[in-house]
């Protein structure tokens, strides 16, 4: 039996339709010399690419709750 990838637990999120979700990195600290046009876009979640999202999956055999 296959454990639950812990870190990938963490940082990823499961759509209802299967897809993975990540943050954009760069958006934790720094922020006074970034634009507010960067930091709103940086706010977004993003979908992880389909090549990615297949080895991730199987680090989460029991999907996330």
């Amino acid at each position: 039996m296959q454990k639950t990838k812990k870190s990938v637990a963490k940082r990823f999120k499961l759509t209802a339709k299967g897809k993975l979700v990540r943050r954009s990195p760069g958006s934790r600290h720094l922020l006074a010399h970034k634009s507010s046009k960067q930091k709103r876009r940086l706010g977004k979640d993003k979908l992880v690419a389909k090549g990615h999202a297949e080895e991730l999956l199987k680090c989460l055999p029991f999907g996330l709750s």
